[in-house]
């Protein structure tokens, strides 16, 4: 059954692992990777990696992409969202707290921002959600 804006919206900020895809180009499938990302209702969703990282290359080039997020429990339940980039800009140190927070417990992000300066520079990615698909598909153990 499909979600309600609201319950799409809700379940999207939800601190969930996405699977990032974008075009790889011609006679190739897209490009799909797990990803952190941030978002809040009625905005735009961020994800930030390398500039010069081949998901950012692609990205680029398409101008889309999409992402989607699943869980399994205690309901399968999923939303995908695509959309334009509508910018690309510089990582700030809090962007990146701000991200580490949202996934690890807050006795590691302090260790976690240290082992990611290794990485270099980051861009954040921003997705102006434009389509949306998503279901609630009820409790797995009555399939």
């Amino acid at each position: 059954m499909p979600m309600s804006p609201q319950e799409r919206q809700e379940f999207l900020a939800q601190p969930h692992i996405a699977a990032l895809s974008v075009s790889a180009g011609a006679g190739r499938g897209p490009l799909t990777v797990p990803i952190w990302y941030r978002y809040r209702p009625g905005g735009e969703v961020w994800i930030s990696t390398g500039p010069k990282s081949r998901k950012m290359r692609r990205i680029r080039e398409a101008g889309r992409l999409t992402l989607m997020v699943q869980q399994l429990e205690p309901t399968v339940r999923y939303v995908s969202v695509e959309g334009p980039v509508t910018r690309i800009a510089q990582t700030s140190d809090e962007m990146h707290r701000e991200m580490a927070a949202r996934y690890l417990p807050a006795g590691s992000v302090d260790g976690y921002s240290r082992t990611a300066e290794a990485f270099g520079d980051q861009v954040a990615v921003y997705l102006r959600p434009e389509h949306w698909l998503s279901a609630d598909l009820g409790d797995p153990s009555a399939f």
